[in-house]
């Protein structure tokens, strides 16, 4: 037997140079066997042995365990069974100790062999096997995350009263960890550690086994009483504080509690703990979250001084991920671009993401293509993820269809991750069979995935299904609870409706589960509220809320213009800007111009034009030029308005100034300045139907029966139809729709009987039609029928036949309130003594008692 040499070596793997030949006065020993091990050269180790047997020299019991040793770490199952064969018959498996048979117990789980594992421990006999014997099992099942027999190895260890280390306690932790449905265990094992004082004294993995237990659990609270009132000292164990600190973040990351992450990070510091790479890749996103764009930097700062942190492609990752999130793109690629070398996959998915959140996807398309072509990368489902919505938004890219394949091509079509991606990129194409498709192949949904098919459900307009869907997914078996994303996906959609009703059904829902608070969710109620009229309600939520980013300003802010409200909504912004809880963007400004239009607050909103960028940083981009252009076009400054125009570069750019100053033409009936901003409009949007709409008004207004006719046949030649209009209204959770003069509506002959009553009415009170909203030349008379059954008209008289009396009628509309509607509702306020609230594409007009909140300024 000890002639053969022993096969330590399998063919396929890649050998170390061959070992010099054994002279007959320094032969390998066990020894060399040991300290090759204890170097590294795990396939020198090897190979020594193997001249050993050759030799005829004694394997002893020193030799075999450190060569199991180096099979195991070079994950060699062959010369691990080699020399459990080995061991066999020298009789030294399982004696005079069970240091053999242990160090292959841990060697086959490494390998991926844990059968064999678990039937050389059945052969051990009970007098054999020690506590290392038992922490060997105990790792091998947690590797295989067999965490239930992991439990019995530990119970079967108690019972043959082997002393518990804190190795078996890691082990176990990890264990108790995986049962989220108990856990009391992980509590018992707490205290045990308590006992026996595992968690005391220098040595710290138990300690962070503990942390990291109760983490997984979601057991935050106990975590940071554990950390509290044990972890002060962390910072004085040797190697194992800065461990203990980065658990701690790392957990309170992960469960969102951001500014409680921050504040231990500080606390680390202060103590006098040096972070490292692992504490600045886990404390960053906790910047993201918190929009604390100056604790990144100079986290940054503090990384660029040192060159390892600098080159580590796992904090780049954060930082590229914190500055993307700060809308700093380019920020994000130099950073990316500093790290020389072996750029790791996360950081290329960071910027990939990064590009593909700020819509700049054909950077987005193109790092992908480098990461694959140059670094060799292969995609992961991460990559996937990031950059299929890039794949469904570039107009450049023309291979979408093709991007479906890639993914069944690289195996990731089973891939939760990558279904919701795809799904999210046929809802952005509008191919929501395709996406309920995929949805429908999903084997186990997670709240993602039913998120992803409601928001494209709600981004195509198909918001009942999308309440249908909220409804399935808490009725199916595996019941998925809404979060804080399902909810801001929904508001929106009653925002689009107008249904308050449904919008306070899912406030209330989440009161109930304290996502009132989330910053996200309350800028969405807020918006909500606002959309649908509620306007009180809207301002208690955002009074309510403990912190207030930009958007939740800005949402008010738009809302108190959107209800004619100026002075409010200017209010609101300075005390946004004297309260330095957000800076003020370009959609801040866009809220308070619309304001100061709606309210004619003509040298107030000039003011904020001409000193954005001077008080606060904000470039005059063309959509503040076009607010600017509708404060004095609405104001009857024409030439003031084309002058601004007339300063802005030509080209695209130019289209929403135009667009403004031809609807002030139509307000001011100003036929030569119109049709100068029709041309316009013409040439860069020719098939924007409202271009041409407006221009028949304006001509229609002033007579010119010839020239609209012009304009329409113009509309026709080039296939452009006028967006029909349709108004809405929610009754009982019902969402009611009427276009105009149709009978489609199972209510329609009882509608339309009550809007001629009321129209009698009207016109017995002196109501006249105003018949230059129509813009056909035909008799006055077939103009009043036509204007007698707009979409606004009869949505209104369903609501009042309805509801109860007094009940306020809240009514929406896709396209402007024409004048005739407008005064009918005035009228209707008056008669009924009710308030009509009606929302148009512009704003809101509230009537009560014959007068308008626009006061006819809108």
């Amino acid at each position: 037997m000890a002639s053969s040499p022993l096969p330590l070596t399998s063919p396929t793997q890649s050998t170390p140079p061959p070992l010099p030949p054994p002279s007959p006065s320094q032969p390998p020993t066990s020894t060399t066997v040991r300290s090759l091990t204890a170097a590294g050269q795990h396939a020198a180790a090897l190979r020594a042995l193997s001249y050993l047997a050759a030799a005829s020299a004694p394997l002893d019991r020193f030799a075999l365990p450190p060569a199991v040793k180096s099979a195991a770490a070079l994950r060699d199952e062959r010369a691990a069974r080699a020399i459990h064969g080995a061991a066999l018959r020298r009789a030294l498996l399982f004696s005079p100790t069970p240091a053999v048979a242990n160090a292959l117990l841990t060697t086959y789980a490494r390998c991926g062999d844990l059968s064999s594992a678990l039937d050389l421990f059945a052969e051990m006999p009970p007098p054999s096997r020690d506590a290392v014997t038992f922490n060997s099992l105990i790792s091998a099942l947690c590797l295989f995350r067999r965490w239930l027999p992991a439990l019995d190895a530990l119970r079967a260890m108690l019972a043959e009263a082997h002393p518990l280390t804190s190795f078996t306690l890691v082990s176990v932790l990890l264990a108790c960890s995986h049962l989220n449905d108990d856990p009391r265990l992980g509590r018992e094992a707490h205290a045990f550690a308590l006992k026996n004082g595992f968690l005391h004294g220098e040595e710290r993995f138990a300690f962070n086994a503990l942390l990291s237990m109760y983490a997984r659990l979601c057991l935050v609270h106990d975590a940071q009483r554990l950390f509290d009132s044990i972890g002060a000292t962390a910072s004085d164990a040797p190697g194992g504080g800065v461990v203990t600190w980065n658990t701690m973040v790392s957990l309170l990351v992960q469960n969102g509690l951001w500014e409680e992450a921050i504040q231990v990070f500080y606390d680390m510091v202060a103590r006098g703990v040096r972070p490292d790479g692992v504490t600045f890749a886990s404390a960053l996103p906790a910047c993201s979250q918190l929009e604390m764009l100056a604790l990144g930097r100079e986290m940054h700062a503090h990384v660029v001084k040192d060159e390892d942190l600098a080159a580590n492609s796992f904090v780049a990752s954060a930082l590229v991920d914190m500055y993307a999130s700060h809308e700093r793109v380019d920020t994000a690629r130099n950073v990316f671009d500093t790290v020389a070398g072996d750029r790791q996959l996360g950081l290329w998915n960071a910027m990939i993401c990064g590009y593909a959140q700020a819509g700049m996807d054909e950077d987005a398309l193109a790092l992908f293509a480098r990461m694959e072509a140059e670094a060799g990368l292969v995609p992961s489902e991460t990559t996937m993820a990031g950059v299929l919505p890039a794949c469904a938004r570039s107009e450049a890219f023309a291979g979408k269809a093709a991007v479906h394949g890639y993914v069944l091509k690289r195996d990731m079509a089973d891939n939760r991750f990558v279904q919701n991606a795809l799904m999210d990129m046929y809802a952005r194409m509008g191919d929501m069979d395709a996406a309920r498709r995929i949805f429908a192949a999903i084997e186990s949904r997670d709240v993602v995935s039913w998120n992803t098919l409601i928001t494209g459900c709600v981004v195509q307009g198909h918001v009942d299904d999308a309440f249908h869907l909220v409804r399935e997914m808490q009725d199916e078996e595996q019941a998925v609870m809404p979060n804080n994303i399902t909810l801001m996906t929904l508001l929106p959609g009653c925002a689009m409706l107008a249904a308050p009703a449904r919008g306070k059904e899912i406030h209330a829902y989440a009161l109930r589960h304290a996502l009132d608070s989330d910053i996200a969710v309350g800028s969405a109620l807020v918006d909500m509220y606002a959309k649908c009229g509620c306007l009180a309600l809207s301002r208690a939520v955002f009074d309510r809320l403990p912190r207030r980013n930009v958007i939740t300003w800005n949402v008010l802010i738009m809302a108190y213009g959107m209800h004619g409200l100026g002075d409010e909504a200017i209010a609101l912004f300075d005390r946004m800007v004297a309260s330095d809880e957000a800076k003020p963007n370009e959609v801040t400004f866009i809220a308070a111009l619309a304001a100061c239009s709606h309210s004619v607050m003509v040298d107030r909103g000039l003011e904020l034009f001409h000193g954005m960028k001077r008080d606060h940083g904000v470039e005059p981009t063309p959509d503040l030029h076009a607010c600017a252009v509708d404060i004095l076009g609405r104001a009857g400054r024409l030439d003031e308005a084309y002058s601004i125009i007339s300063s802005m570069e030509p080209g695209e750019q130019q289209v929403s100034a135009w667009s403004s100053l031809l609807g002030a033409c139509r307000l001011h009936r100003n036929v030569q300045l119109g049709e100068i901003a029709a041309e316009r409009l013409f040439e860069l949007e020719p098939d924007e139907a409202s271009h041409y709409v407006l221009l028949c008004n304006i001509y229609s207004a002033a007579g010119l029966w010839e020239k609209s006719v012009e304009v329409r046949s113009r509309m026709k030649q080039r296939g452009v139809s006028k967006e029909p209009g349709c108004s809405w209204i929610e009754l009982d959770g019902a969402i009611h729709r009427f276009m105009a003069g149709e009978s489609m509506h199972p209510e329609s002959e009882l509608v339309h009987e009550h809007m001629d009553a009321l129209w009698e009415r009207m016109r017995s009170q002196g109501y006249m039609p105003d018949t230059s909203c129509v813009l056909h030349d035909i008799d006055d008379d077939e103009k009043a029928a036509i204007l007698r059954y707009h979409s606004e008209k009869l949505a209104i008289a369903f609501g009042l036949l309805r509801t109860p009396p007094g009940a306020t009628i809240r009514v929406a509309k896709n396209l402007r309130v024409c004048n005739d509607c407008h005064e009918s509702a005035k009228f209707i306020s008056k008669m009924v003594g009710r308030e009509i609230v009606l929302r148009d594409v512009r704003r809101f007009h509230h009537f009560r008692d014959g007068t308008c909140s626009c006061g006819d300024y809108w």
